[in-house]
């Protein structure tokens, strides 16, 4: 029973232990459905030989494979050249009101004609072009029996076999990859065809070759609607009813190569490459160009072996930027979700904080221009951009996960926009660390090496604004770090000014000067980041910005805050806010805020208190403790103190920082001042 048992659990694996290979179920089924496709075919072709070929001259066949080929190919082209743009409108996944009513009816009605017998489709066309028809006579009837009959017969069969492909190829096209192309300086024509058919050019290839196929073996339409002149099926079809099987043998084994044939040249596989894409010894010119805002300019000159011009073995640093901080006010509506922030920055260095859905990235492509705002103002350096299309507001956009273009390599990434420099992109390349990567592709790096690529490419043309959103939030630990502090010099060195979207506030603190914190759409606190992260103005700004030992209570007659059941001596803040009153009277609402470091476990500690938690971190241990009715602090102690769970402790504190509730830090400070 165990030897049964065991021989059942190794059905469907790979192998056992013994080392003998079992076949999956899986592979099994998918065997017998090959067998069943191929095995036709296999046996009309072994049964070629000497005496066979003689019948190739078989009269009328020859005329028949080319009418069919040409009608084919004809239909073809015109399917490509209606149906691709029709099936990149029907995957548009953000059309409004009753356009997306319209596409999804569309989307249907185009794919009836595959559930449609030919013959119906052939009736149907009849009542369409038939010579009795209005367009059959306004044609003199050379819609049908003619070869145009062929082609209409099989662009309407065929037809649907694109579409759908294409369809599905376009709306697997990250839309991040089309805003990331537009801030790059690609219009919406370029975009359409560098990206969209760009990157779903493998399944538009597959549909095409369906199309052609099917076009190619079409005969219940086409017998209908032009039985003359001879496609090869009905050629075969008319050979078939004349003098049964023995004649049909030619026809038939044309068809089979013919489809082996252009089955083989739609599997071929070519690789692009892009515009700058490096080549050896007398490559590709280097156009003048500017370096960023006021650089220096970029001469002509050949790409030598290792993609360097021949002139300019030495890379010139990239020139510094003017600091060109940005005003914003933007307003959008998404579903049931409203966003309206606004914030007017000093400083070029400013981050986007909030939780998850709060509405950042939203923020971040209206800024970018790749999504609408709702009335409102961007504005650059005091230069408006909002009124600008996205790729006129020369801003480098990173977004989420990179928005690396699968398929071209690391230089043709970093070179793709449409004022991409290309000693440019060679000194930050070389800068970022990599130049050794230029010929990968995005799934051949690691997530820090796809996130320099992306950054880059951002910084490859003459970008004035840098906006980063969740530039670390895939990185492991020691990755995020090291990029982060890249992104932190990067910023000191070339004076670039950048919005990064975070929901870390240790990422905030370190990359930017000023911070916007928002939630649900609207900006909570905004301001210098010193004073938020002294003075946040509520509870739920404090939980995000990672303050711990905040808490709110009121103010006392004597100058103490009541929290917890607990009298706290504190220190009193009134100047947080212009607009507060300079007297806070008694049993006003504060927040206080107590450093952790500060909260001290000692035999003589004045209040008693509980410890619920203790974490070790090595050279730190972090305290959880419950003083008074329910009052929790974190204790940050030395790792040589000893605490543990479920002991009594005495606790002395320091007065606490006290400051009205809802005081904000003033969103503006001046010039130079630093924060």
């Amino acid at each position: 029973m165990a030897e049964a048992g065991t021989r059942r659990q190794g059905v469907g694996n790979a192998g056992d232990g013994s080392g003998r290979r079992r076949l999956p179920v899986a592979g099994l089924l998918g065997g017998l459905l090959a067998a069943y496709l191929v095995v036709p075919v296999a046996l009309t072709l072994t049964r070629l030989g000497p005496g066979h070929w003689a019948g190739l001259g078989q009269g009328g066949v020859w005329a028949a494979l080319g009418t069919s080929v040409a009608a084919s190919t004809i239909a073809l082209g015109l399917t490509t050249v209606t149906g691709v743009p029709l099936a990149w409108v029907l995957a548009q996944p953000r059309l409004p009101g009753w356009r997306r009513r319209v596409v999804a009816v569309t989307g249907a009605a185009v794919q009836v004609p595959l559930a449609l017998p030919p013959l119906v489709s052939g009736l149907l066309l009849i009542r369409l072009v038939g010579p009795y028809t209005l367009l059959g006579r306004l044609t003199g009837g050379r819609l049908t029996e003619s070869l145009w009959g062929i082609v209409l017969a099989q662009v309407f069969v065929a037809g649907p076999f694109l579409i759908v492909a294409a369809r599905s190829a376009f709306a697997g096209v990250d839309p991040a990859l089309r805003s990331v192309a537009a801030t790059l300086g690609h219009g919406p024509w370029a975009r359409f065809w560098r990206v969209d058919v760009g990157e779903a050019l493998p399944g538009i290839r597959a549909g095409m070759v369906l199309t052609w196929l099917r076009a190619f073996g079409e005969f219940g339409a086409t017998v209908l609607l032009a039985y003359h002149p001879y496609s090869l099926p009905v050629f075969t079809y008319v050979q078939f009813d004349s003098s049964g099987l023995p004649l049909t043998q030619v026809p038939v084994d044309l068809a089979i190569g013919t489809a082996i044939v252009v089955v083989a040249l739609g599997n071929l596989r070519f690789r692009r490459r892009g515009r700058g894409s490096r080549r050896g010894e007398g490559g590709p010119l280097v156009r003048w160009g500017r370096r960023g805002a006021g650089g220096p300019l970029v001469r002509w000159g050949r790409r030598g072996a290792g993609g360097l011009p021949t002139s300019s073995p030495v890379l010139p640093r990239p020139g510094a930027l003017a600091p060109a901080p940005v005003d914003f006010s933007v307003a959008t509506q998404v579903g049931g979700f409203r966003l309206d922030v606004a914030h007017r920055a000093t400083s070029p260095r400013l981050a986007l904080l909030g939780p998850s859905g709060a509405g950042k990235s939203l923020t971040l492509q209206l800024l970018a221009g790749v999504r609408r705002s709702a009335g409102g103002w961007v504005r650059l350096g005091g230069e408006d951009v909002g009124s600008c299309p996205p790729e006129r507001r020369a801003l480098g956009y990173v977004p989420q996960g990179g928005g690396l273009m699968p398929r071209l390599d690391v230089w043709q990434q970093v070179t793709f926009g449409a004022f991409s420099v290309p000693l440019q992109a060679e000194w930050w390349l070389d800068r970022l660390g990599l130049t050794h990567l230029q010929h990968r592709l995005p799934h051949q790096l690691s997530g820090g090496q796809a996130q320099r690529v992306a950054l880059a490419r951002a910084l490859a043309g003459p970008a004035r604004l840098l906006l980063l959103d969740e530039p670390l939030s895939a990185l492991d630990t020691p990755q995020r770090r090291a990029l982060r502090a890249e992104l932190r010099d990067l910023q000191m060195t070339t004076g670039m000014a950048t919005v990064v979207v975070t929901h870390d506030p240790e990422e905030a603190a370190v990359l930017a000067d000023e911070l916007v914190v928002v939630a649900a759409g609207q900006v909570l606190q905004a301001g210098p980041r010193r004073l938020l992260f002294r003075r946040p103005a509520s509870l739920e700004v404090a939980a995000l910005l990672g303050l711990e030992n905040v808490g709110q209570g009121s103010l006392t007659g004597t100058g103490e805050v009541a929290a917890g059941g607990l009298l706290l001596p504190a220190v009193v803040d009134t100047a947080v806010d212009d607009h507060v009153r300079p007297v806070i009277g008694g049993g006003e609402p504060v927040l206080w805020s107590v450093d952790p470091h500060q909260v001290v476990a000692s035999v003589s500690g004045r209040w008693p208190a509980e410890v619920l938690d203790v974490v070790d971190a090595g050279r730190r241990v972090d305290a959880l403790l419950r003083l008074g009715s329910g009052l929790l602090l974190t204790s940050h102690h030395p790792s040589a103190e000893r605490l543990d769970p479920g002991t009594c402790v005495r606790v002395d504190l320091p007065p606490v920082d006290a400051w009205p509730v809802g005081g904000r830090a003033p969103a503006v400070v001046a010039a130079g001042q630093p924060a």
